[in-house]
């Protein structure tokens, strides 16, 4: 037989749902326990995991009380079918401060031990931003675009996120979970941005986490800009209208582009919508199913 054709996909896309997608920080927390349980009652057979959703305060450090939650919840995933496939972290590499740096690298070397500790093989890094737009919310309404921090450079950003990567990586390889950096505000808000930082470090445990929906303008051109370096997808869905905007995107279109980029991983649900998650959940995997054939 002869070979496959290069965009011939060896084996169907994995979906899996991002716990944010029961909780967008407005409401009272859906615990991680509750969305494995949905996840498996969906049939899709990965859970996304939302650090700060997880009963674990980011500024304390792990004690036993914590780690005996994460074997709980590593023994709940199997015992419900389900595979915990990435853990979304929040991070911020880009501050003038190398003590604020040298912090924000500790948090996520814990978070490195928590995947571990949970057979986790991805996470999901920033680059971190300038904010000097305060608010998220308004941030949103700037599409994202922020002014660099007076007194400095966007150069200066580039080095403190690389510098930071660069000291989390021995650590990642060490206990087996690959850092994947997403194309979200700040430095990683164009493609541009993501593959400088991709390309400046070297490292087998470093690739891109492409988010669908975090690419305001012209969105197809950018994720086959970035989908070579992808090594984990989250999908944006809007059902109800998005809680800060919303896009429609055609997924056939963007399974394509990941075909063609030879992307066989996981494809993880972000329900963004306002509508109750679970009756959006499951409208936002058919459109999956039917775009991925998964």
């Amino acid at each position: 037989m002869g070979a496959a054709p290069a965009n011939t996909r060896k084996h169907p896309i994995q979906l899996a749902i991002s716990s944010y997608s029961y909780w967008h920080f407005r409401t009272a927390k859906v615990s991680i326990e509750t969305v494995i349980e949905k996840t498996a009652a969906l049939g899709v057979p990965g859970v996304d995991i939302l650090h700060r959703q997880m009963d674990i305060p980011e500024k304390e450090p792990l004690t036993a009380a914590h780690r005996s939650y994460l074997q709980r919840l590593k023994r709940h995933a199997f015992r419900n079918g389900v595979s915990l496939v990435c853990l979304s972290i929040h991070q911020d590499f880009v501050d003038p401060s190398a003590d604020y740096r040298r912090a924000q690298v500790e948090h996520t070397l814990k978070c490195i031990e928590i995947a571990a500790a949970l057979g986790i093989p991805a996470m999901r890094l920033n680059s971190g931003r300038w904010n000097t737009i305060a608010s998220f919310d308004d941030l949103m309404k700037a599409r994202g675009d922020e002014p660099i921090l007076p007194g400095h450079t966007e150069d200066e950003g580039f080095k403190w996120c690389q510098d930071c990567i660069e000291q989390c990586l021995p650590r990642a390889a060490e206990l087996g979970v690959v850092l994947a950096l997403e194309n979200h505000w700040g430095l990683t808000r164009t493609p541009a941005g993501l593959l400088r930082l991709l390309n400046s470090v070297q490292s087998p445990w470093l690739g891109g986490l492409m988010d669908t929906g975090n690419f305001l303008e012209d969105p197809y051109t950018k994720l086959a800009a970035i989908a070579p370096k992808t090594v984990f997808v989250q999908a944006k869905t809007y059902f109800g209208g998005g809680e800060w905007y919303t896009l429609e995107l055609d997924y056939a279109r963007i399974a394509k582009i990941l075909t063609d980029a030879n992307y066989t991983g996981w494809v993880s649900l972000e329900m963004e919508g306002k509508e109750p998650a679970d009756t959006a959940v499951p409208k936002s995997l058919a459109v999956l199913r039917k775009a991925f054939d998964a």
